[in-house]
């Protein structure tokens, strides 16, 4: 039994293999691209929308709430990519109910190329909120020698994001087929549906992991009134005036 989707070669052209970490992350990307379109088609402003435009915005909501929780700043800047990370691994491991499919987080190639995103992402959003002098102050705080540890720090969070994803997705897989081998019926559909429970809560703490950098990035003290939504402070103004 293959266990790593990297192991999986379905066609060879000279040294590019097409492997099934490959063939399955472009069935993924292709399957949120057709949901996607099929739930935005039809958008409604009126009082009656349909369940998947319901369904859309409830996500969609839930999202940007927890990106304000975090960030304690607008979300809309960054609601595109933490939004699509979460997206992304929850369809990867959403489909492992699917039969004779492998998840490419399953791969650590797959977490690393995440990993890598929000490696990039985080200082481009640093810079874009402070400008890349305050930005790479950072790095020399509070002393100047503090630079090497504080860009070790940068490599070794990029690393345990991918080692944590990679390991609790394969994980999973690793004991679904020690039960299969030793069960073959009840215990396997059991850790089946745990594991779906796993790829769902892996999803959301690598987004919230990433939006946690991110916000560390762009220097936002949570305690601080003056980081708030401008919706939450003028709520707050009219309270007061009231």
């Amino acid at each position: 039994m293959n266990i790593s989707p990297d192991d999986v070669v379905f066609w060879q052209w000279g040294g590019f293999p097409l492997n099934a970490t490959v063939a399955y992350t472009w069935l993924v990307m292709a399957l949120l691209t057709l949901i996607s379109w099929l739930v935005t088609r039809r958008l409604s402003t009126g009082t009656e929308i349909s369940r998947w435009q319901n369904l859309l915005e409830v996500l969609v909501s839930g999202i940007r709430d927890q990106i304000r929780d975090v960030s304690r700043q607008d979300p809309g800047r960054y609601l595109p990519f933490v939004g699509t990370l979460f997206l992304y691994i929850a369809m990867a491991n959403l489909l492992n109910i699917v039969p004779g499919y492998m998840a490419p987080t399953g791969s650590l190639s797959t977490t690393t190329a995440l990993a890598i995103c929000v490696f990039v992402a985080v200082p481009l959003f640093g810079i874009a909120y402070e400008g890349p002098v305050t930005y790479l102050k950072h790095y020399v705080k509070p002393t100047p020698l503090m630079l090497p540890f504080n860009i070790v720090g940068e490599f070794s969070r990029t690393i345990a994001l991918a080692v944590r994803l990679y390991g609790n997705i394969m994980s999973g897989t690793v004991i679904a087929a020690i039960l299969l081998s030793l069960t073959p019926y009840f215990f396997p559909v059991v850790m089946q549906l745990l594991g779906l429970l796993t790829g769902m809560i892996q999803a959301y703490i690598f987004a919230i992991l990433a939006m946690v950098y991110i916000a560390s990035a762009t220097s936002v003290q949570t305690g601080n009134k003056d980081n708030l939504p401008n919706n939450k402070l003028s709520n707050n103004n009219t309270d007061k005036a009231g």
